[in-house]
């Protein structure tokens, strides 16, 4: 499973410039862990960052301009640090398995004179050999550039060179190239960035019954749940059922999870618990309950997404469970092809059950511009946990810095 290594983000709201991990322009870094957290106050950045792993992946569905506009994002001059006049720009590393050498995806968005959002910059790149000079597989300035086809070879390029001009400058050329087949490299960047799953998950939706349908993943804010299950039991039936038994241990009060057919093809959930005698169904379910639920699924997934972003999943549950949860998340993401979880809390008791090396810390300057460090850069953090105290008391207590207000 693919890996991203760190990640470069700059003039976007308030992180102006910060490097979570090791990018190509920041070798120093250590590479990102499977699971991580980061923690802060409110208003240090926290959802920002989720946000703009997002931006990324919209970029890539829809083009520079769009992915402005989405949401709450409000256009380009509300989603630029306010003072700068530079692009927003985006490392991101990451490494396709443990045998690959780290690739490195840049991107750099602007607006014109009407204001409108381009794409400035737009770079894959991959070292030849450990310490060989990069070779690009595109390299674009507003729309103009090139592109290779093929594989690198440590040999030298190896591949045919393609003069590209893009009609529409707001789109990404990985969008374009990412679905050829002459194009290896840029496709496999392109499926693992669209594979990124983003979850802002809102129990009250996820207890709709929209019309039957399987859908491979489950959707930002989980009023796909229903045709996300289905379509889990219909591809992988032995699986799914293994994996409902599994779940059915892990969340308080219920004995088993069962599931049945509607005549209009929908698949039901039924949830026994425990002192009744006729099951429930995921509508009457506890928030609590159904947001445990559809966290345990998604990363029992056969195939999971290759990054799964959650904001806040401490929301609705009993405080006992965040630390389980943090451990189950922590246990599928070590997994030679499970997800790489990037999760943002407020919640010491999650944060317990995490390593320093698992913490990223935000705080909100004079300036008003973020900064970010690892927890184990610390190391009389690093010290007091292996004597003992658990990193989210740590926290809780002010000892991380950019802790509790």
């Amino acid at each position: 499973m693919a890996r991203i290594e760190g990640i470069t983000i700059q003039n976007y709201r308030a992180l102006r410039d910060v490097t979570l991990g090791k990018t190509f322009e920041h070798q120093d870094g250590s590479p990102l862990p499977s699971m991580m957290a980061v923690i802060g106050p409110n208003g240090s950045g926290k959802s920002t960052l989720l946000d703009a792993f997002g931006f990324l992946k919209d970029c890539l569905a829809d083009g520079a301009e769009e992915a402005c506009e989405r949401g709450i994002r409000g256009g380009f001059d509300r989603l630029r640090t306010k003072g700068t006049k530079e692009a927003i720009k985006f490392e991101l590393y990451y490494r396709e398995s443990d045998e690959e050498r780290p690739i490195s995806y840049s991107l750099w968005v602007d607006a014109d004179k009407a204001g409108r959002p381009y794409v400035e910059k737009e770079r894959l790149r991959q070292r030849r050999g450990k310490t060989g000079k990069p070779f690009s597989f595109v390299n674009l300035k507003k729309g103009v550039g090139d592109a290779w086809a093929g594989e690198l070879q440590d040999s030298g390029a190896g591949t045919e060179k393609i003069r590209v001009k893009l009609e529409d400058s707001r789109r990404l050329a990985i969008a374009t190239y990412g679905n050829l087949t002459d194009h290896p490299r840029i496709v496999r960047f392109r499926e693992f960035l669209e594979g990124w799953y983003l979850s802002y998950f809102v129990p009250d939706l996820a207890r709709g019954m929209p019309m039957a349908g399987a859908q491979r993943r489950l959707n930002t804010r989980g009023d796909n749940l229903a045709n996300y299950v289905q379509f889990l039991q219909k591809e992988h039936p032995k699986r799914f059922d293994a994996v409902l038994s599994e779940v059915a241990k892990k969340i308080p009060g219920v004995e088993k999870i069962g599931w049945k057919k509607a005549e209009d093809g929908r698949l039901l959930l039924q949830f026994n618990d425990r002192g009744y005698k006729d099951p429930f169904y995921a509508t009457s379910m506890s928030d609590g309950t159904l947001k445990y639920f559809a966290y345990m699924l998604m990363l029992e997934d056969p195939e999971p997404a290759p990054l799964i972003g959650i904001e806040e999943p401490e929301n609705g549950l009993h405080h006992q469970l965040l630390g389980p949860l943090a451990g189950e998340m922590r246990s599928r993401a070590n997994k030679t092809n499970g997800p790489q979880v990037l999760v943002t809390t407020h919640a010491n008791y999650f944060v317990d059950a995490l390593a320093p090396q698992e913490v990223f810390v935000l705080s909100k300057g004079k300036d008003g511009a973020s900064t970010v460090k690892c927890a184990a850069d610390d190391q009389t953090v690093v010290n007091m946990v292996q004597d003992g105290i658990p990193l989210g008391s740590l926290w809780y207590s002010n000892h991380l810095g950019g802790g509790n207000p």
